[in-house]
């Protein structure tokens, strides 16, 4: 009887310092009141006029345009010249070092197949994902991989894990196809010969 009241003590006393620790940790800590320096209240106005303002023209700074798209794709057109052998499309070089992204044109039944760590990005039209064995190509934007023959959404960054593993125009699909590529690639036609620049 005497354990059992020790017990019911021991409990109760406990239960109690437990209580008053979760309570404490509700509060606030020690000299910051809410709208003190040391926890500044803020009205919608000043957000509005300041923070606002400060976090939008970052995104602008970072952002890429349409308008700035159309010049790359325009100034990657006008480029045209090729150092590349006759019978084989040139292919970005593989380098850890600044690479830049390069504008592509795919047309229709060609295949682009990046070298492993190839990044990838679908700035217009609509393409599947090809792939030479039963794994996807992960994409990197949304956390999952695009398996081979589904579609690949536009924008969305893919990592090319190892070769035989890219992209294709949709058959069914009529428009442009560009494409920004960083890293090594090919580009072959649907008789699975290397295209030609």
């Amino acid at each position: 009887m005497k354990a059992l009241l020790i017990k019911s003590l021991l409990f109760a006393g406990i239960l109690s310092i437990a209580t008053v620790y979760v309570a404490s940790a509700d509060s606030t800590a020690p000299g910051a009141e809410p709208g003190s320096v040391d926890d500044p209240v803020i009205t919608k106005s000043y957000f509005d006029q300041n923070i606002a303002n400060k976090v939008t023209d970052e995104l602008t700074k970072q952002s890429i345009t349409e308008a700035k798209v159309k010049e790359l794709i325009s100034a990657a057109l006008a480029g045209g010249g090729s150092t590349a052998p006759p019978g084989e499309t040139p292919t970005s070089p593989v380098s850890s070092e600044g690479s830049a992204l390069k504008v592509v044109q795919l047309q229709p039944g060609q295949t682009l197949l990046g070298a492993a760590g190839t990044e990838i990005i679908v700035r217009s039209g609509k393409v599947l994902a090809v792939s030479d064995t039963e794994d996807g190509i992960p994409d990197v934007t949304i956390g999952k991989d695009v398996t081979a023959g589904a579609p690949v959404e536009l924008n969305h960054l893919l990592i090319v894990p190892r070769e035989g593993r890219g992209i294709k125009p949709d058959p069914k699909s009529k428009t442009d196809i560009y494409v920004m590529v960083r890293g090594g690639y090919t580009i072959t036609n649907a008789a699975d010969k290397k295209a030609t620049p």
